[in-house]
């Protein structure tokens, strides 16, 4: 009797038409059987963001006519959208989520803001084994050939060996040919930070108006980092954990006194 193959459902950040998800479809389909919900535009840096006070549509889309599963195009935000495909679409879990592949890095505290990774962490928050995948270039022209090997082994792997409870898997890829990247690097997130300034401009009107910059600041210098990984040619994997509990401060904070 031949085995049931598994389902996988795939999204993004980047919007439904993105390159990176295209490159995504194509190797997922070689696992399983695919249904793709999207957002209908790009949706970066929104976070665990979920649409509350607007109305959510979600319809079927063709991209590609020689493409055999079914696509839906969503008009809200990464987690919006794995939530909305496995109560409205699928009516049950799916085996797999993966998201991506990000046109950009999500490495390090990019995690905390990237919704291609808020996609992974509602599908785990679900009881889904959740993947995400980015890329170290922000191009729409960005070459995902050399990706597809890396992240067709690392989704086979997750699908045997499943994940652990409240864990899904941050896996970054370095901007390189296929045969410059040296291998995968089981890492923890590396310790840098945004140093951030507002650009302030006015406009015709004389209203002031801001553009948000700065520079990425990294001051771990441990070789055990996402960032070290990709900078030496390597691609990162990090399992995150959506519990932010500090459970080695419970203690000391159980000795103060507020209760008086």
């Amino acid at each position: 009797m031949p085995q049931k193959k598994p389902l996988i459902l795939v999204t993004n950040d980047d919007g439904i038409t993105a390159p990176g998800i295209r490159a995504l479809i194509e190797v997922m389909k070689t696992l399983g059987d695919v249904i793709v919900v999207a957002p209908d535009s790009p949706q970066s840096a929104m976070g665990h963001a979920i649409t509350l006070n607007d109305t959510l549509y979600c319809d079927p889309v063709t991209i590609k006519e020689s493409y055999n599963h079914k696509e839906f195009s969503c008009s809200g935000t990464p987690a919006d959208c794995v939530k909305i495909a496995t109560q409205e679409i699928l009516h049950r879990k799916p085996d797999l989520c993966v998201s991506g592949i990000n046109h950009g890095s999500n490495s390090s505290i990019n995690v905390i803001y990237s919704g291609t990774m808020s996609a992974a962490v509602e599908a785990g928050i679900e009881g889904i084994p959740a993947i995400g995948f980015s890329l170290t270039d922000y191009s729409l022209n960005a070459d995902f050939e050399p990706c597809k090997k890396f992240v067709k082994s690392i989704t086979k792997n997750v699908l045997q060996n499943g994940l652990p409870k409240g864990v899904v898997l941050n896996v970054n890829l370095p901007k390189l040919k296929a045969e410059d990247i040296k291998g995968i690097k089981i890492c923890r997130q590396a310790k840098a930070y945004w140093v951030e300034e507002f650009d302030k401009r006015t406009n015709p009107q004389g209203r002031d108006y801001y553009w948000l910059t700065g520079k990425f600041v990294n001051e771990d210098k441990g070789q055990d980092t996402d960032e070290w990984a990709l900078e030496n040619g390597y691609v990162s994997i990090v399992p995150v954990q959506f519990d932010l509990t500090a459970h080695h401060f419970i203690q000391d904070l159980n000795s103060w006194n507020l209760n008086d």
